[in-house]
This record gives structure tokens, sequence and C-alpha cells, in this order.
């Protein structure tokens, strides 16, 4: 009788496992450019000079941006289970 010889490799932290696997590599991307984009949004759609935005302003359109990219990756749609 032969047998293999089983390698057992560290996995890591928790979160070092999910924020670098291919999906969470996406879902930070997606989260960026959604936070970017709402601050376009905002910048483009309320028509203010720069020196009248305040950061509570800046901060409610990046939040808002970052969670629709967050929803884009993360949805049941997304992942094929609708």
């Amino acid at each position: 009788m032969e047998f293999k010889q089983l390698d057992i490799k560290s996995e890591g932290s928790w979160i070092k496992r999910k924020l670098w696997s291919a999906h969470g590599k996406k879902t930070l991307i997606y989260i960026g450019l959604g936070a970017v984009a709402g601050v376009l949004y905002f910048y483009f759609t309320e028509g203010k000079e720069l020196s009248e935005i305040t950061f509570g302003e800046i901060a409610k359109s990046m939040f808002f941006g970052g969670f629709l990219g967050y929803f884009i990756t993360n949805s049941p749609c997304s992942r094929n289970k609708c």
C-alpha cells in the first residue's frame, strides 16, 4: 500500500482570505469606483462651487456610491442565485 504525503499549509487570517480572493478584490474595486461616481454625481448635479461643499455632503455621496458598488458585486443576482 502506498500513501501520498499530505501537505497542510497555513491558511492565514479570515480577513486576508476574504479580501485577497478574486471576489474580494473585485468588491473593493467596485466600492472605490462607486464612491468616486457618487462624488462626481453630487458635484455635477448640485451646481455648487468646490469651496461651498462640506465634507459631510461628500462623505454621504461617497458612502451611497460605495454601497451601490458593494451591492452590484454581492447581490444575489450578481452571483447567479436569483
